[in-house]
């Protein structure tokens, strides 16, 4: 069966088309982004990658194409045996690599020999990559959002995780990003994703989305830790209605004891991430507040993070970056209790369904 090519551009809609989506390239390449959805089935390893390279550069390049195609055909035999064995005919795979070249091209040849209808994407993971960030704004524009705002503590994240429950459609960006935003938002042992997977993320939630209903979204800055929002979706989001989330003092210290509960188990963590601040906030108030959790006094230094140096910066930012952010809807939380997260969840879908029908 002769192999089919599909442009970059036209896989980005087309991908339900298809039964398995196969990555040809290593594990290394793989796990730095991939297409959504796909399974890793390397034509070359990251070792043998490595080995046929040098040897391209250290011997010639035909020697090196009879090492590589020999360990392409076995690889590729082990995929078979492993996998395809059971593959009724009508099984259709669609095959990428990084440039749609030898690796792709091997693994789709012998797939289409099998008699499987195989579909290769024209240059590979390179176009592809090139493609799905070219869409981003397209997708990101033609949605309409509600920014929860609220300063750091106030229950942001878990009143997008309230909505969601209730059937609201919500854009978690720190979910995908695997952080908490801020300085201190780094989860411990959770690494971030690389920027391009980070973007294929994004690309993939948007695509889900329903241009005719609201999307929740969070008020980020343009970077989550390490990882930056593409500029299209930040400026979609910084034009949108707010929602304006307060918390008591109090509160804000609690919930925050709780979600980063790692801080209070390690003092020490917590410590060595307090001296980011020092640039900021100067090496006598970031040694005072390292010496009080030293001290146990844990609770009193979050709440003066929270009203000396989150709250004015919050401030100062939530003003300049979202415009409509002066005629936000209020939602006060009377505590930080899931009923109460469940019931602003409820009351702000519930405004949001009598604006859409006035």
């Amino acid at each position: 069966m002769p192999v089919q090519t599909l442009p970059a551009c036209d896989a980005l809609t087309r991908l339900a088309d298809f039964d398995t989506i196969i990555d040809a390239r290593t594990e290394d390449e793989y796990a730095l982004d991939h297409v959504p959805g796909a399974i890793n089935w390397p034509t070359l390893d990251n070792a043998e990658r490595i080995t046929i390279g040098t040897m391209y550069k250290q011997v010639n390049a035909f020697e090196a194409k009879k090492r590589g195609a020999a360990l392409s055909a076995r690889n590729i035999a082990a995929h078979i045996e492993r996998d395809v064995l059971d593959k009724p005919r009508q099984w259709k795979p669609l095959v990428y690599c990084w440039r749609g070249g030898n690796r792709s091209g091997a693994l789709a040849t012998i797939l289409g020999a099998i008699g499987f209808h195989v579909t290769l994407i024209e240059g590979g993971y390179k176009a592809w990559r090139a493609a799905l960030v070219d869409d981003i704004p397209r997708l990101a524009q033609r949605l309409h959002y509600r920014v929860v705002c609220g300063p750091t503590g106030s229950g942001k994240t878990r009143l997008l995780h309230a909505l969601a429950t209730q059937g609201a459609q919500v854009l978690d960006l720190e979910a995908l990003a695997n952080h908490r935003s801020s300085v201190l938002g780094h989860i411990p042992g959770v690494e971030q994703p690389s920027q391009k997977r980070f973007d294929s993320l994004i690309w993939d939630a948007l695509r889900q989305l329903d241009p005719a209903r609201p999307v929740y979204v969070e008020s980020e800055s343009k970077k989550v830790g390490n990882v930056r929002v593409p500029d299209a979706l930040i400026d979609a989001m910084r034009q949108s209605p707010c929602i304006d989330l307060q918390l008591s003092d109090a509160e804000r210290v609690a919930l925050l004891l709780e979600d980063y509960d790692f801080f209070v188990t390690d003092s020490e963590h917590f410590c060595r991430r307090l001296e980011a601040l020092t640039e900021l906030r100067g090496k006598a108030v970031v040694g005072g507040w390292i010496d009080r959790v030293q001290q146990g006094q844990t609770p009193d230094v979050v709440l003066e993070l929270l009203t000396q140096h989150y709250d004015p910066m919050y401030a100062q930012s939530i003003e300049r970056n979202f415009s409509q952010f002066g005629q936000a809807l209020p939602c006060q939380l009377p505590n930080r209790s899931p009923q109460s997260l469940a019931e602003a969840a409820r009351q702000l879908m519930a405004s949001e369904a009598v604006a859409t029908t006035a």
